[in-house]
């Protein structure tokens, strides 16, 4: 016997704007596999519908009246996967709504209709996804984020006065060191961070394949067979390294 079909994806979009809510509606609902289940104008209904409907996912407009989307957010979490879909692109926007639980953020304008359906079925299997301006933040940060730690290791690693671990160097020293690109480089970073193939395609806007194209050089620059192997000696942790080649 066929099996049967997974249950649509029940959505609620939250955006103050009827336009674009009737729109986003319209164009999700078109599709066998999505049904629009209910639509709030702030934070408020949408926390309230969320309680009321239990959506698979949850479109999530940044700035509302009332109760913005930020704020509304780690309310909505507790319910349903979270995409945010606003004209927001500042970069400590970003950072606030994933720091408060959002899984992915579509930025207007930098996305098509069928790369919106995507996200949504994506996001319903908890994969991420982010457009070109929101995913370069989250680039920016796991690279910010490395930096910061190298400058105290760097001052504990001059009164030690030991060789320079690669743990401690900066990310460009780290990608001169194994002769990476900066595609590769990048993708390492992510790599390093856990990331899956599947969301580092999302993170970089590149095909999967492409992904495990690059992950392949990289694996032959540093001489490693598996992820771990390579994160490890990407960020000096491996047993007796010290940031030569193998």
């Amino acid at each position: 016997m066929p099996e049967n079909p997974p249950a649509p994806t029940r959505l609620l979009i939250a955006d103050d704007n009827p336009v674009v809510r009737a729109g986003l509606a319209a164009l999700l609902s078109a599709r066998d596999d999505i049904t629009v289940v209910a639509q709030a104008a702030d934070g408020h209904e949408a926390r309230e519908a969320a309680a009321r409907h239990r959506p698979d996912v949850i479109l999530l407009d940044v700035r509302m009246p009332g109760l913005d989307g930020l704020t509304a957010l780690p309310h909505l979490v507790r319910h349903a996967p979270v995409l945010m879909l606003t004209y927001s692109r500042e970069s400590e926007t970003v950072r606030r709504a994933l720091r408060h639980g959002a899984v992915g953020y579509l930025v207007h304008g930098e996305f098509t209709a069928d790369e919106l359906v995507t996200a949504v079925r994506d996001v319903r299997r908890g994969r991420p996804h982010f457009t070109a301006s929101a995913g370069a933040v989250v680039l920016e940060q796991l690279r910010g984020g490395a930096t910061a730690t190298t400058q105290d290791e760097f001052r504990e690693n001059d009164r030690r006065f030991s060789p320079t671990p690669l743990s401690q160097m900066q990310p460009s020293m780290r990608q001169s060191t194994y002769r990476l690109s900066a595609r590769e480089a990048e993708i390492m970073d992510l790599i390093a961070s856990g990331m899956t193939n599947h969301q580092i395609a999302a993170a970089c806007f590149i095909a999967e394949k492409t992904v495990k194209n690059h992950i392949n050089r990289i694996f032959a620059k540093l001489h490693s067979t598996t992820r771990s192997e390579a994160a490890a000696k990407w960020l000096g942790t491996a047993p007796d390294h010290q940031g030569g080649l193998t």
